[in-house]
């Protein structure tokens, strides 16, 4: 353990901006809470307005900014900082801590009918935030229902019933852009927000889910109640108004058709019979946001701006990421239709074990990108990453097709998105971890054995006991298993590991006779256009990003505010015309598309610049998948070496299931991580052994990448 001055000194920075974060935090939960009270409309807000009104951002925008743009983007700022000092504390996942038990039991596992598998912290807050939409909805209603009135609804040609018809089709909307304003949190990849809370964008994805279902739910009935509203008061041609100034009907209605042609298609059923047409439904989240923005006007969208702002950011440096065609080395072509492609990487790109890679093959599909887990291990295998893809859809089936004919591909063109992953681990702290698999459900765990394989035998630090539990549908698919050890770079023993491996194969009562097929190694002709896997914005890639998100912002603020006083300010105050809404709202997201652009390139070049000279200095030593090279004479002589040691460790049951209750059960160690990863099926399984309250020794953590 580094015990070295900087590394205290970097826990005690740590420690003061979570408290910080956590402080500005509050304060920006607390403006929620208050937003629909009178307190906040009558006093709290003219004061706001007031003080921070101005010829550059109007009346009302300076005040959304303070209040509810600039608390978020600290934040994130604050969260790389965070981050990239956790990166530097040596002893970030090694140190082995004790378990507090009243914090374990708010990590037991329940499953929850439409949410699945979760914990009850996660329950608890789900729950909250509930709680605030209800606290907001019916706070609105309240205030607003005790000054409608028989009198004041008459006035308005109206009866009272209908009046508040549209008073609660106007709050409906208002308590949905809550929702909409934590929606893209949990799907930005890259996220310096989702590691303040111990979060990272592929286990959050179901919050994204939660949160796209209750806005669409919200944003549809506050569409439907006023349509009657109108259909009552026979003023439908309402529904064709595009207002100059103010709230535009048509930009509502198409935001909402498009959120209604999304989200038909993020059902269950359909996002896996049809996952194409999911994927490519789902890009319309741009038109529903940009009709959004129309409806409601810049200051009020303003309001959701800090998560979907952080969201672009991401989403252009993949977009950067994603032009580079990185060098893919070989492939293994497993019997079991499965392949492993292994690309070259810089060795000062690192990650974390269960990290993901977003892959495309344009002479597969152009625009389908899938998730993949990395299986290699950046400290084990400096200068390669490894990912391994089970045919298990159209489009990873023609992947296996094009690698397994009897000619394969001697060159296939790869880009990638990534890695991403926790930005630690705290497997280590426990006395066992026992993993559960179905399927390709083994491969995050494979990452998992690799970083205690080096943590053991390099760092001979002490490592929990592994039990790996596996379940297989046939035998040709135990061939996943030999993965575990990479093709170089592999000790020769593992008797510094407590490793443990039961295989079950299910629809096989005996070892079949056929002959044993082996793994193919298929190699590719190097491009020099290629280049090895390198992080998007450094190894001080944190730190970049919090200068992207505040640079941006910073340049977007100069040049609407030049853009406020000196055109739209002589335009509303020196003629009889009003500048429009619309016009206004595009203004201000193309300025804000202009500076994210300006800032991300500008950071992505310089890093870029820094890579290509790291790269060059390394590619005298970066081996090449060439036939004629020591590297590719070395890793065929490798793979060929029986694995002894971790064939001893292995037992193969044939026709039958595992007994999951009796190895959950029976271990007594202090502490027990349970890790599954696999079917629906077998995830809910293990979570209700966890969560009986029979074994208070079994922490239970869900790795699932069926979104």
């Amino acid at each position: 353990m580094d015990s070295s001055p900087s590394h205290g000194s970097n826990n005690t920075i740590r420690a003061a901006i979570m408290a910080v974060v956590m402080a500005v935090f509050a304060g920006y939960l607390l403006l929620w809470v208050m937003a629909p009270t009178n307190l906040y409309k009558q006093t709290w807000l003219p004061v706001l307005r007031a003080k921070t009104a101005s010829t550059s951002f109007g009346t009302n925008q300076g005040a959304t900014y303070l209040v509810f743009t600039f608390p978020v983007l600290f934040i994130a700022v604050l969260g790389g900082v965070y981050v990239h000092l956790g990166k530097k504390s040596k002893d970030n996942h090694t140190k082995r801590e004790n378990i507090d038990n009243r914090l374990a039991i708010w990590k037991m596992p329940m499953i929850i009918k439409g949410l699945g598998i979760v914990s009850r912290i996660e329950l608890a807050f789900f729950l909250m935030f509930i709680a605030l939409l209800i606290w907001n909805f019916v706070t609105y209603l309240r205030n607003s229902f005790a000054n409608i009135t028989a009198k004041s609804a008459a006035k308005s040609g109206e009866k009272v019933w209908e009046a508040k018809l549209d008073t609660a089709a106007l709050r409906l909307g208002l308590v949905g852009n809550i929702a909409l304003t934590f929606l893209f949190f949990p799907v930005t990849r890259g996220s310096s927000v989702l590691p303040l809370f111990g979060l990272t964008s592929e286990a959050s994805v179901k919050y994204h889910i939660w949160l796209g279902h209750i806005v669409m739910t919200l944003f549809t009935a506050h569409g439907l109640c006023y349509i009657i509203f109108w259909a009552v008061t026979h003023e439908l041609s309402e529904v064709l108004k595009w207002e100059n100034t103010g709230v535009s009907n048509v930009a509502g209605e198409l935001s909402l058709v498009a959120g209604l042609f999304l989200w038909a298609t993020t059902f269950p059923r359909i996002r896996r019979k049809m996952f194409e047409l999911f994927f490519y439904t789902h890009h319309l989240y741009i038109l529903f946001v940009f009709f959004f923005v129309l409806h409601v006007g810049i200051s009020y969208a303003s309001i959701m701006l800090p998560g979907f702002f952080l969201f672009m950011i991401d989403r252009y440096l993949r977009f950067l990421q994603s032009r580079r065609g990185v060098r893919l080395l070989s492939a293994r072509v497993l019997p079991c239709e499965t392949v492993e492609l292994n690309f070259a990487k810089s060795k000062g790109l690192s990650y974390t074990p269960t990290s993901i890679m977003f892959v495309n093959i344009p002479s597969i599909s152009k625009m389908q990108w899938h998730p993949f887990t990395i299986s290699s291990n950046s400290k084990m295998e400096c200068d390669k990453l490894s990912v391994i893809i089970k045919s298990e859809g159209s489009w990873s089936s023609k992947l296996h097709h094009l690698l397994s004919s009897p000619s394969p591909v001697d060159r296939l063109d790869v880009s990638i998105e990534g890695p991403y992953g926790p930005s630690s681990t705290d497997f280590l702290r426990h006395d066992l971890v026992i993993m559960v698999s179905g399927g390709s459900g083994v491969t995050p765990f494979i990452s998992i054995i690799r970083e205690l394989i080096h943590t053991s035998g390099t760092l001979k630090s002490k490592t929990p006991e592994i039990l790996l539990i596996s379940a297989f549908k046939n035998s040709t698919d135990l061939t996943m298993l030999d993965l575990i050890l990479p093709i170089s770079g592999a000790p020769s023993k593992l008797s510094n590991l407590g490793l443990q491996i039961e295989a079950y194969v299910t629809r096989e009562k005996q070892p079949t006779t056929q002959e044993k097929k082996t793994i193919r190694t298929i190699w590719f002709k190097p491009n020099p256009s290629d280049t090895p896997i390198t992080p998007i914005l450094g190894e001080n890639g944190w730190l970049w990003l919090g200068a992207i998100i505040s640079s941006s912002f910073i340049i977007y603020l100069i040049f609407i505010g030049i853009l406020t006083r000196y055109y739209i300010f002589p335009i509303d105050h020196n003629t009889n015309k009003i500048y429009s809404s619309s016009s206004r709202a595009v203004l201000h997201m193309l300025i804000l598309c202009i500076g994210i652009v300006i800032a991300a390139t500008a950071a992505f070049l310089l890093n870029k610049s820094k890579n290509a000279t790291q790269i060059q200095n390394m590619e005298g030593a970066t081996p090449q998948a060439s036939p004629n090279s020591q590297y590719y004479n070395a890793d065929r002589e490798l793979e060929s070496l029986p694995h002894e040691s971790l064939s001893q460790s292995i037992n193969v049951h044939y026709g039958e299931r595992p007994d999951l209750k009796r190895f959950l059960f029976e271990r007594k160690e202090s502490s027990v991580g349970v890790l599954v990863c696999g079917p629906r099926k077998l995830r809910h399984e293990v979570a209700n052994i966890c969560s009986s309250g029979l074994a208070a020794n079994l922490h239970f953590e869900s790795i699932s990448f069926s979104w």
